[in-house]
């Protein structure tokens, strides 16, 4: 089942569910029980939202072993979190905005979120998917600067607009085995299967789970494969008037474009 967030023509959010070209009302609770209401229109005729509001967005690092390679650093034993800013999410078809503050050095992450649907604390590997809504792209959008420059990574991974989520969540997938690629300007930069996760998603929402209560709605960042470019020789930063495009089999394809910040 694929369930979108979109904005009407009288300016209301909704939730509905794909089908077949259209839109259906979804009737009753993202995060609980609902089922699929009346035909609200076709698909192509509203404006798609991030498909959900976390009330927390967390990220893991260093999950590909390539990834960490391109980076000249030590793989991790266990997951490395950071946070984002809710602030950052944004929406399919948006602009990613290069800040004036750290404008020189943004990146781009391909990477699969995973929604979680009911709180999870101290979940084991072998119950945990049982806590997931579904599965959505996301670009884990990056100031490299200020990364190297601060202590920790979430200043640099908070600007505003700098989650693009979307296009919809995917409730029947298997996370397991997935092509995830990311595109700039048509050309393929990123390019694995989630396979290659040194820690994969059953995982990584029982450690999390095991410090913190994982609310209904939490977003979690599962890592990014190697391509990025901050590893490219020259660098390929991110420029106003790019495209970008993340794919991920089975879910779909997002789309965002890069502007400066006026």
């Amino acid at each position: 089942m694929r369930i979108a967030r979109f904005k009407t023509k009288l300016n209301e959010t909704k939730y509905g569910i794909i089908n077949e070209g259209s839109i259906y009302v979804l009737v009753g609770d993202v995060l609980g029980e609902f089922k699929k209401g009346e035909k609200f229109s076709e698909f192509g005729d509203v404006q798609l939202l991030a498909p959900i509001v976390p009330p927390n967005l967390l990220a893991i690092g260093q999950n590909y072993k390539a990834h960490v390679d391109e980076g000249n650093d030590k793989y991790p034993t266990a997951p490395p979190l950071f946070i984002k800013a809710t602030t950052s999410v944004n929406n399919p078809n948006s602009e990613v905005v290069l800040p004036k503050t750290a404008s020189n050095e943004v990146d781009y992450e391909a990477e699969l979120a995973v929604i979680i649907k009911k709180p999870a604390r101290y979940v084991s590997k072998s119950e945990a998917l049982n806590y997931v809504l579904g599965y959505t792209c996301a670009n884990d959008i990056s100031a490299r600067d200020c990364q190297r420059n601060d202590v920790q990574w979430a200043r640099g991974k908070s600007f505003e607009t700098f989650a693009p989520l979307g296009p919809w969540i995917e409730t029947e997938l298997d996370p397991r085995d997935l092509k995830i690629q990311c595109r700039l300007n048509g050309e393929v930069m990123q390019d694995a299967r989630t396979s290659l996760m040194i820690f994969d998603v059953a995982t990584i929402i029982s450690y999390l789970s095991q410090c913190m209560t994982l609310l209904p709605g939490t977003v979690i960042l599962t890592g990014t494969p190697a391509g990025c470019g901050f590893a490219r020789k020259p660098p390929v930063w991110l420029c106003a008037g790019d495209k970008l495009e993340v794919q991920i089999e089975g879910i779909g394809t997002l789309e965002n474009f890069v502007v400066n910040e006026n």
